[in-house]
């Protein structure tokens, strides 16, 4: 398939896969009594509402170009913890809330191009239509699931700092908290080093043994 179209296709995918977590993170907030993200238009899945423009736009065409792991980021969804009754409870499940949708998501495209290949729908290896709705779905649930994982890895800004702050307590959560001012540095080793192949090549691999 043609290079363009499956730098198209991957962002295409990426711009639903980011709306959707974010969309989860402002839905979650909304249940335990925030609704901030509700009154700012953030629950949609218009990625209008959502983009970054280095996070959203630039950045994951690039990742496509250079052929590397396809994933990005949207403007964070704001969460005003006095709406909340219990913040750091409250704060795990929103921060989780949009990893969870992004596997939903994952697991949903599996079962689709399973059904769909039983029919003789969806192929890697056909050229024309069917080839093209193949790699949506595949990349559909690659990166899904890509950005589900990466957002759980305890580093500040992501996801999974905030569900780990909702486990720790005392001491434990005090030396967390410490690292909170280095988080964006780490996350810049972490994305200019080899660890996001390390995260993607395991997803790959299970995905094609399941679907192929």
């Amino acid at each position: 398939m043609h290079k363009i179209l499956l730098i198209i296709i991957q962002f295409a995918v990426v711009l639903f896969a980011i709306s959707v977590h974010e969309s989860a993170h402002g839905w979650m907030a909304n249940k335990f009594g925030d609704p901030t993200a509700k009154l700012q238009g953030r629950i949609t899945l218009n990625p209008i509402a959502h983009i970054d423009l280095i996070g959203t736009i630039i950045f994951p065409i690039f990742l496509a170009i250079i052929g590397a792991p396809v994933f990005g980021w949207a403007k964070p969804v704001m969460v005003n913890p006095y709406n909340l009754k219990n913040p750091r409870k409250d704060g795990m499940f929103i921060s989780a809330a949009g990893p969870v949708s992004n596997i939903i998501s994952g697991f949903v495209g599996i079962v689709l191009f399973l059904i769909l290949r039983s029919f003789g729908m969806v192929s890697l290896y056909t050229d024309g239509g069917i080839e093209v709705l193949s790699y949506i779905l595949y990349f559909f649930i690659i990166i899904n699931i890509f950005l589900a994982i990466f957002n759980l890895i305890p580093v500040p800004p992501l996801d999974g700092s905030g569900i780990i702050e909702g486990l720790l307590h005392n001491e434990a959560l005090e030396m967390y908290l410490k690292i909170k001012p280095y988080g964006f540095l780490i996350l810049l080793i972490i994305i200019y080093t080899n660890v996001l192949n390390i995260i993607a090549n395991p997803i790959i691999s299970i995905v094609n043994r399941i679907l192929f």
